[in-house]
């Protein structure tokens, strides 16, 4: 079967296509570049440079005639959501919505959205935190990723659509773009290589679940070719580990007796998360496999290579 990957020249994107292409399946990629990358591409995939909101997306259906779709493609700086809900929308609900109508109206039944379950949450006293929770997100990126997780049941029963949303922990590991504000570990890899001070937001004890993106492109594809019809699915590890866990994991392998450096809160940022992945288990058969230090490390070991 025929794969598209929307932003598959990105960070999770690019191991979603590598995955899919050891398999041996046909695979196009529509990225846009603004944060993907040629160098990720795999080359065994077809590349097709666009947007998910523009002309191109509707031609790659209506020519490539993909029968499934994970869709990855976003806007994905939670801080960029809260200084431009409108931008962000834009993207993440606008072009969101542009691929699940195309795969309605060109027999695409097969959608695997990456939603949220870092930002889809909020702050909640249940954690480990599981898909049946009340979802109460503090920012508008994670607001659009529940607007289209509810697209996606609309599409379902109305169209057929058989949809997977897939309620990523914090992603982490190599090819992540250290350039942004998004990616902790990618932007403190980055600053410990080049000397620069790797400053802890307020007081570091704020906890995430940090998945490997190796086990997070596993979840999509086990989800894309299960033969469950649909289904909502975290992909986390089950474990809170704070920002100052993480910083010292880092430092001992990229530059150590560095010391934490401290500033100030980010506004409005969310205190905890913390994903329940049973269920994903059950029905998916998939359990996260790189523990929180080793992953780390090997992330560490990759930027340094790239620095070299």
């Amino acid at each position: 079967m025929k794969v598209l990957v929307t932003g598959g020249a990105g960070f999770i994107g690019s191991h979603v296509v590598d995955r899919l292409v050891a398999e041996g399946r046909p695979v196009a990629v529509l990225d846009n570049l603004s944060t993907g990358r040629m160098e990720n591409l795999n080359p065994q995939a077809e590349f097709f440079e666009g947007d998910i909101g523009g002309d191109l997306c509707d031609t790659l259906f209506h020519e490539w005639k993909p029968e499934s779709v994970i869709h990855l493609a976003a806007q994905i700086d939670v801080r960029q959501s809260v200084r431009d809900p409108l931008g962000d929308a834009r993207t993440n609900i606008l072009g969101s919505l542009r691929v699940l109508q195309n795969a309605v109206e060109h027999g695409c039944r097969r959608v695997v959205f990456a939603s949220t379950g870092g930002a889809i949450y909020g702050d909640t006293d249940l954690r480990p935190t599981p898909e049946s929770a009340e979802c109460s997100p503090v920012s508008p990126y994670g607001v659009t990723k529940l607007a289209i997780e509810k697209y996606l049941h609309f599409y379902r029963v109305e169209h057929g659509l058989r949809p997977m949303a897939m309620r990523f922990g914090n992603v982490y590991g190599p090819r992540q773009n250290p350039h942004g504000e998004a990616g902790v570990v990618a932007i403190f890899c980055r600053r410990m290589l080049a000397g620069q001070p790797a400053v802890i937001n307020g007081d570091g004890l704020q906890t995430r679940d940090y998945v490997h993106v190796e086990d997070v492109a596993r979840a999509c594809v086990l989800a894309e070719a299960s033969a469950v019809d649909h289904g909502i699915f975290n992909v986390g590890t089950g474990i809170e580990k704070n920002v100052v866990d993480l910083f010292r994991v880092l430092r001992d392998e990229l530059d150590p007796g560095r010391e934490e450096a401290f500033g100030p809160a980010a506004v409005g940022e969310q205190r905890t998360s913390c994903l329940d992945w049973s269920h994903t288990k059950q029905v998916l058969g998939w359990s996260p496999q790189r523990g929180f230090d080793e992953g780390l490390r090997d992330t560490a070991r990759w930027f340094r290579g790239k620095e070299s």
